[in-house]
């Protein structure tokens, strides 16, 4: 029996999901995954979770890979696996593996998705799976002196055709194959499909599902959300990167640049993981993105419902004096907020005392998930290029809790005498905040 903190927990994951839900629905994912997911319980778990997506309205293209079973495959007939710089030299033999290899893959993932069996999460799916020459390859050729023969690239994607699919609502499954003009069949790298399937749709997500949380920063923290220019510092430093890593970032980041909203590395070990990327505020992998995804901008009247669900927290700890949403409303001029990916995550307040050239910056709060992104900084340099603009040449702040945060960013604590005079006299001696001040 459920109890009733697991009954709210759950209720408010469900409304907090909701605006990702909108958000969403009609939005193609392109979805590339290797061949260490297309079999087992992974594959089972997965498959749930893209019936979920698919039920909720998003358009889906999913891309596996084979590797694993290609390496299977020429084992069994007792073939060489032959590599060049990391990349497979597909010969007419390997080519047969790669066939037999990639049509077992998609066989099972097939039948996974095909699953409708009362009591489980496929219940009542009915799930339209299509495939189909969508891409059109060319052989890589020859590259410093050795022939990758029937190894490919993508050189054009059909993508009215995969569109079409679509719109049809069905599910589009494509292999890691690709097919010639001349009617010749090359091998082709998953990350390579899904990369140029998800620019030719100009679609809203790719995902690859990998060996490794995301990208780690020094400390071995998540990165959570990077820049393509960002990301591509980290690829050229090569400081951690997992083998998938070093396969998919790159992809990553070209996508972001000719078109596609964003790319996301996830753990493809994670039970659930897309579900979390997806529906949860803070994710639960690296989201790369061309520019960054929090925007500063100044507060309208319908930012209101935002900033006092971030600001009561804060203020049920004491930690910033109450507002009354009358308040706000007659104030918001005053507030500057932070996005981060359409979603409000901070704000902050700036009241100027012109008289005396001194400002004041009040209601500095980020969303607890956030605090560790550097936005309250962000933040913070906002509000000071504000009151310089404004012709104050001092800022101050009144804190109870965060006086050794402020005197990192160059404030120094003065006497509340040294406040201009219309704050000095509302000045409470009961909180006894500490007033910090800043030359601007």
């Amino acid at each position: 029996m459920m109890t009733e903190s697991d009954s709210i927990r759950f209720v408010d994951w469900v409304r907090s999901a909701a605006p990702y839900v909108h958000a969403f629905r009609g939005k193609t994912f392109v979805l590339g995954f290797g061949g260490e997911l297309a079999e087992g319980e992974r594959l089972e778990k997965l498959c749930y979770d893209c019936n979920l997506l698919a039920a909720l309205g998003v358009r889906l293209v999913l891309v596996h890979g084979a590797r694993p079973q290609i390496e299977e495959e020429l084992a069994r007939r007792g073939l060489p696996s032959v590599l060049h710089e990391g990349v497979r030299v597909t010969d007419a033999d390997a080519l047969e593996c790669v066939k037999a290899a990639a049509g077992v893959a998609r066989i099972e993932i097939e039948a996974r998705l095909s699953q409708g069996l009362p009591n489980t999460p496929m219940a009542g799916a009915h799930m339209r799976l299509t495939g189909g020459n969508f891409v059109v390859a060319r052989p890589i050729g020859v590259v410093d002196g050795v022939d990758y023969l029937y190894t490919g690239r993508v050189r054009r994607v059909v993508a009215d055709e995969i569109a079409a699919d679509l719109d049809q609502q069905n599910v589009v499954l494509l292999s890691c194959l690709g097919f010639s003009p001349s009617g010749e069949i090359f091998n082709l790298a998953m990350e390579d499909v899904a990369e140029q399937v998800a620019i030719a749709l100009k679609a809203e997500k790719l995902i690859y599902l990998c060996d490794a949380p995301g990208l780690l920063d020094e400390k071995g923290r998540l990165i959570e959300a990077i820049t393509g220019d960002a990301a591509e510092r980290m690829f050229r430093e090569n400081k951690g990167l997992t083998e998938d890593l070093h396969l998919y970032l790159p992809r990553a980041i070209e996508a972001v640049r000719n078109g596609v909203a964003r790319a996301h590395l996830i753990d493809r070990d994670k039970d659930g993981a897309l579900l979390l990327e997806f529906f949860t505020r803070q994710g639960v992998g690296t989201m790369v993105s061309r520019e960054s995804l929090a925007r500063l901008r100044e507060a309208t009247v319908e930012d209101i419902s935002a900033l006092l669900s971030i600001i009561a927290p804060l203020e049920a700890e004491g930690i910033l004096v109450r507002r009354s949403r009358e308040l706000i409303e007659m104030e918001i001029t005053r507030f500057s907020v932070i996005e981060h990916d359409g979603v409000i995550v901070g704000c902050a307040a700036l009241y100027p005392f012109s008289d005396e050239q001194a400002g004041e910056m009040a209601c500095l709060a980020v969303s607890q998930q956030f605090r560790r992104g550097g936005l309250a900084a962000q933040l913070t340099r906002h509000v000071e290029s504000r009151a310089r603009a404004a012709g104050l040449s001092r800022l101050f702040v009144l804190t109870t809790r965060t006086e050794h945060w402020f005197r990192e960013r160059g404030f120094k604590e003065v006497s509340p005498d040294e406040l201009p005079r219309q704050k000095r006299e509302l000045y409470n001696y009961q909180r006894r905040s500490k007033v910090l001040m800043k030359e601007l």
